[in-house]
C-alpha cells in the first residue's frame, strides 16, 4: 500500500467465503481506509443490489458502504442502456439484477423484450428458463451478467451464471453476450465508476480465469489471492501470471 496505488477488489473468495468474512479482510479494508487510498469492491455476483451487499458485509464485520460497491448487474444495465435506451428485457435473476434494470427505466416483461438477461439466482426452475429459450430463439438478444461457470460459498463451489448460459446456449443455439469480468468492458466501467485510471490501480482477485486476466488485459497490476477458487498449483496452466500472489489479503501491505 506504500505506493499509493488504487485498487479494485474482487468480493467472493476475496473478501468473504459465502456468509463468513475471510481472516485479515477487514484490517485490509481498514488500512485502504487508514492510508486514503480509493478503492472499490466490483464483483460479478448480481445477486444483490449494493445497498443489500453493504448490509450483508457490515453484518459480518466489514465497513463497505454502497457506493464503492460495483457489481456485473449494475455494468450490464449500464451496457443496455447505452445500446438501447428504455428498453424491455425478460429477467432471469434476482433483486440485484432486476433492480438495476428498473434504475435505467427499463420494463421487465415476457412479452416480446429486446433481451433475455441472464443474471446469477439461487432457483433457476425449469420454467422460466424454457421462457428465456423460447424468447432467445423469437428474436430476443441474449445479455448474461457473467461467464462464471462457478462460484464459492460456505458450502464449497457452487453452479454460477456461466453454467446456465451455456444451458441456454445449448438449446437455444445462441451465444450470450457477457458484460462481467473477464470483459474489458465491465473494467473500463469500474475505473470510470471510481475515477481512476488503469496505470495506477491494482486489482486483487481469487480467479486467473476472471480477476487476473482482466487485469492483465486492463494494463494494471494484479494480485492473485489463494483464498478463493484459484489455488497455488493451478497458476502455471495459465499464460499469463499475477503480479503477486498471496495466500489471502490479509497477507498484503
Amino acid at each position: 500500500m506504500k505506493n499509493k496505488k488504487n485498487y479494485l477488489i474482487d468480493m467472493d473468495g476475496v473478501l468473504i467465503s459465502g456468509k463468513t468474512i475471510i481472516p485479515g479482510a477487514n484490517q485490509f479494508i481498514e488500512n485502504l481506509k487508514k492510508n486514503n487510498l480509493k478503492f472499490l469492491v466490483f464483483t460479478n455476483n448480481s445477486l444483490y443490489t449494493p445497498k443489500d451487499l453493504a448490509y450483508r458485509l457490515r453484518g459480518i464485520g466489514l465497513d463497505i458502504s454502497s457506493d464503492l460497491i460495483f457489481t456485473s448487474a449494475m455494468a450490464t444495465a449500464l451496457f443496455l442502456e447505452k445500446q438501447n435506451p428504455k428498453g424491455t428485457a425478460y429477467a432471469i435473476g434476482e433483486s440485484g439484477l432486476t433492480s438495476a434494470l428498473h434504475d435505467i427505466d427499463y420494463i421487465i416483461t415476457d412479452h416480446n423484450p429486446d433481451y433475455v438477461v441472464l443474471g446469477e439466482t439461487k432457483s433457476y426452475s425449469q420454467e422460466v428458463l424454457t421462457k428465456g429459450i423460447r424468447l432467445i430463439m423469437s428474436g430476443a438478444r441474449f445479455v448474461a451478467t457473467n461467464p462464471d461457470s462457478s462460484g464459492p460459498s460456505e458450502e464449497g463451489l457452487v453452479p454460477a451464471c456461466g453454467a446456465v448460459a451455456a444451458l441456454i446456449k445449448e438449446v437455444a443455439q445462441v451465444t450470450p453476450f457477457f458484460v462481467g469480468k473477464p470483459n474489458p468492458l465491465m473494467m473500463r466501467m469500474a475505473l470510470n465508476y471510481l475515477g481512476v485510471h488503469s496505470e495506477d490501480t491494482i486489482i486483487v482477485g481469487d480467479r486467473m480465469d476472471t480477476d487476473i486476466i482482466s487485469g492483465v488485459e486492463s494494463g494494471m497490476e494484479t494480485i492473485l489471492v489463494l483464498s478463493g477458487v484459484t489455488r497455488e498449483e493451478d497458476i502455471d496452466a495459465y499464460p499469463y501470471i499475477p503480479t503477486r500472489v498471496y495466500p489471502s489479503v490479509g497477507d498484503i501491505a
